[in-house]
C-alpha cells in the first residue's frame, strides 16, 4: 500500500503590493534593488476583511472542482494565523465545504516546513488506515503581523494558500521523510505579543532597528542573520540525510523544490549543495515568501509549466520558524 499526491491548487489574494509602492512608502528603498536582493517584484496581500480561512476555502474549492468531495475523510490545515484561538479552522472549513461529518479535521501551527510535516501526517494516516484520502491545506497571512513601517519584512512576505489531495494508492509515490526541530531558535522568528503569555498590547511602543524599520512586540520579528545562518548550516545536511534515507544518489533526483524564502538564500543553498540550475526552481518573483504555501505553489507551477513530468522524482525541502525543518522525496 502507498499514497500519492493526486491534485494540487493554490489561491492568492487579489490585492498586490509592488516594489514601487514600497519605494514610495519608505522614501529610501529602490524597487530594482529589492528585486535584485531578494528576487521578489510583488506580493499578494489579504484585504482587511480577508483571512487565512477564507483563502483556505478558495484553494480547497479549486482543488475539489470536478472531484467527488465525499472521498475526503480527513482535513489537515496548517496556519499560524487562525481566525480564532478556538475552534480550529479545519472544523469550520469542513462545514463551509459541505464535507461529510464522519471525517477528522484539525489545525497545526507550523511555518515554512509545514507542508512537509503535513505530507508526513497525511501519509501516516493513510498507511495506518485512519484515512484513505486527505485534504491538506496550508494558508498564511503574515502581512497581518507586519508593521506598516517594517519595509524589510514587507519586501519578503506575501499571503497565499494551497490545497493538496493525497490519496491511497497501490504504489508508493511519497517516500521517506527526514524531520527535525531545534527549539533554541524559537525567538528568531516570532510575534512576541498576542498569545496568552503576552497579550496583545494596543499601547506598545514602536522599536526601530539598525536599518530604520519599525515594529512593536505585537508585530512580526525576524532575526534575518540568524535565520540565514541556521538555513545554510542545516539545509545541506538535511538534503544529504533525506537522500541517504531514501538510498538515492544526488543525480537520481530529477528536480528540487525548496521553501521559497528569498532568492539570495535559495541560490546560496543551491550553489552550496551543488544542485544544477536546470534542476532547481525559483518561484517567488510575483508571490514573495508565502511561508507554508511556497512549496505547494512551486510544485503546482512546475506541473503547470511542464517542468516536471510523470515519473520524475522530486526532493521537497522546508525550513524555518521554530526552528523546524523537513524533507521528502516524492514521485509524480
Amino acid at each position: 500500500m502507498g499514497c500519492k499526491i493526486s491534485r494540487i491548487e493554490y489561491f492568492l489574494p487579489k490585492d498586490v503590493l509592488t516594489n514601487e509602492e514600497l519605494e514610495r512608502s519608505s522614501g529610501r528603498w529602490s524597487a530594482d534593488k529589492i528585486e535584485k536582493k531578494v528576487g521578489i517584484r510583488q506580493r499578494h496581500i489579504v484585504r482587511r476583511d480577508e483571512t487565512a480561512l477564507d483563502m483556505a476555502y478558495e484553494a480547497s474549492i479549486k482543488v475539489l472542482q470536478g472531484y467527488d468531495k465525499n472521498n475526503i475523510d480527513f482535513i489537515l490545515l496548517c496556519t499560524q494565523s487562525p481566525d480564532y484561538f478556538l475552534p480550529t479552522s479545519a472544523c469550520i472549513l469542513q462545514e463551509k465545504l459541505g464535507l461529510r461529518t464522519d471525517i477528522g479535521a484539525f489545525d497545526f501551527n507550523l511555518g515554512c516546513s509545514g507542508y512537509i510535516y503535513g505530507l508526513a501526517a497525511a501519509k501516516g494516516f493513510i498507511h495506518s488506515g485512519v484515512a484513505q484520502t486527505v485534504l491538506l491545506v496550508v494558508s498564511e497571512t503574515y502581512s497581518r503581523f507586519i508593521h506598516e513601517k517594517d519595509f524589510s519584512n514587507q519586501a519578503i512576505f506575501g499571503d497565499g494558500s494551497a490545497a493538496t489531495i493525497i490519496e491511497k494508492d497501490n504504489e508508493e509515490f511519497i517516500f521517506e521523510f527526514v524531520l527535525g526541530t531545534d527549539g533554541k531558535g524559537w525567538d528568531k522568528l516570532m510575534v512576541p505579543y498576542g498569545g496568552l503569555r503576552h497579550r496583545y498590547d494596543p499601547g506598545a511602543e514602536a522599536i526601530e532597528d539598525e536599518s530604520g524599520n519599525l515594529r512593536t512586540p505585537n508585530n512580526l520579528y525576524m532575526n534575518g542573520t540568524e535565520i540565514f545562518n541556521f538555513s545554510i548550516d542545516r539545509v545541506p545536511r538535511l538534503v544529504a540525510q533525506v537522500l541517504q534515507k531514501n538510498q538515492l544518489p544526488m543525480d537520481a533526483i530529477d528536480y528540487f523544490i525548496f521553501h521559497q524564502a528569498n532568492r539570495y538564500m535559495t541560490e546560496y543553498l543551491r550553489k552550496k549543495i551543488k544542485i544544477p540550475e536546470e534542476k532547481f526552481f525559483h518561484d517567488m518573483l510575483h508571490t514573495g515568501n508565502t511561508v507554508s504555501a511556497t512549496i505547494p505553489i512551486a510544485l503546482r507551477e512546475t506541473l503547470g509549466q511542464g517542468v516536471v513530468k510523470q515519473g520524475d522524482r522530486i526532493l521537497l525541502c522546508g525550513f524555518g520558524v521554530g526552528y523546524s525543518w523537513g524533507a521528502v522525496v516524492i514521485k509524480i
